[in-house]
């Protein structure tokens, strides 16, 4: 763990060090469509985004969590109502699959409709159907958000789809990597902690920059 602890300066460092690894070349030819999981992955999108060539935006996805212990995420819901559920936990808990679907869509309903029209101004996510995605985030500690992305991805039929995340643990590389063309890393990490450690600066990302960046 000590071996990676503040390996990256902040987002602006670890685009700069992506960029060293993702094909520049295919991202602006092929006009990638560069789709952010998190608020963190928007910011570092739009620091890898060739303006001219490339379009951000920004996949809703919000976390159902165990009935008993609100930090354990047991499922994940995204703006178009798929879910991924961690068969695991919910075996582990004894949670009703009721309960999972349930607080899905209260979660789609009261939360992810409010950020739709607070940062997109009601702009539903764009089909990327027979389109090039780049999913992007600035680190994964269960890879619960590239693959609820990727199941609503997936489903739209796309040309082609990769993943840009500068640490990741070495399992849910493993993982990610069945479902998508290739992937673009810097650190896969056998014992990791949360991405907060990883970065020397990683501050949250204001209501007004996410909107911002989804205005550009």
């Amino acid at each position: 763990m000590q071996k990676y602890k503040d390996i990256l300066k902040n987002r602006q460092d670890a685009a700069e060090k992506l960029l060293e690894v993702i094909p520049v070349q295919k991202l602006k030819e092929e006009f990638w469509n560069i789709v952010a999981v998190s608020s963190g992955g928007l910011e570092l999108g739009s620091l890898l985004c060739f303006q001219s060539f490339n379009r951000l935006d920004y996949l809703f996805s919000e976390p159902v969590l165990a009935p008993n212990n609100h930090e354990c995420e047991v499922a994940r819901v995204s703006e178009s109502e798929e879910i991924v559920i961690n068969e695991k936990l919910v075996a582990a808990f004894d949670i009703k699959y009721d309960y999972i679907y349930g607080e899905a869509h209260r979660k789609h309903e009261e939360d992810i409709i409010s950020a739709i029209y607070q940062y997109r101004k009601g702009r539903h996510f764009s089909s990327m159907q027979d389109k090039v995605v780049l999913l992007v985030d600035e680190g994964s500690e269960s890879g619960a958000k590239f693959l609820t992305a990727l199941k609503t991805i997936l489903a739209q039929k796309p040309k082609a789809v990769y993943i840009a995340v500068p640490v990741l643990p070495s399992d849910v590389l493993e993982l990610l990597e069945t479902f998508v063309d290739d992937i673009y890393f810097l650190y896969d990490i056998d014992d990791y902690v949360e991405t907060q450690l990883y970065y020397k600066e990683l501050p949250d990302v204001t209501d007004e920059t996410i909107e911002k960046l989804l205005e550009e």
